[in-house]
């Protein structure tokens, strides 16, 4: 194995150096175009806006979501992302199966509907507090279940 040491690489185009090495870290001064598949660890960071803060990328993340159709004849993902597949299982009780394994219970959900004229309003039933799926109700103002399009389901929290 051949090891090549520099401080810093310059392109070819400009009197700016492109990348500056100190140690084992590398800063690379201007922008950084990255093209295929790349990996971003669990330690990446974003700063904010201002410059004030740094938020870490994938703790901040949505791990899943669902935008169904609940009032469709057949239960319809309208697009999901983090969701292998969704069970109707009563009127307005949906179970959305995880495509990837919450390392434990305490994630937290989101569930939201178009209240339309009907006055529909979302409901969240923890009936199955599980690392694998949700389960959730729409309920309506007189405390009936009530199907409901769209129904958007979101989920945060770590990944096993």
């Amino acid at each position: 194995m051949s090891t090549i040491k520099v401080d810093k690489l310059q392109g070819t185009s400009g009197s700016a150096t492109g990348l500056t090495f100190s140690g084992a870290n590398g800063t690379f001064g201007g922008t950084l175009a990255v093209t295929g598949v790349h990996t971003v660890g669990t330690n990446a960071v974003a700063t904010s806006e201002g410059g004030a803060v740094t938020t870490n990328i994938t703790q901040g993340l949505i791990k899943a979501w669902n935008r169904l159709d609940g009032d469709a004849s057949t239960l319809a993902t309208n697009d999901s992302f983090g969701i292998s597949g969704i069970v109707d299982i009563g009127v307005a009780r949906y179970t959305s199966t995880f495509t990837s394994t919450m390392s434990n219970v305490h994630y937290a959900v989101s569930v939201n509907v178009d209240i339309g004229d009907s006055g529909k309003y979302a409901g969240l039933q923890k009936s199955i507090s599980d690392t694998t799926k949700v389960n959730t109700t729409i309920y309506a103002p007189n405390a009936a279940f009530a199907d409901a399009d769209p129904t958007m389901i979101l989920v945060a929290g770590d990944l096993a």
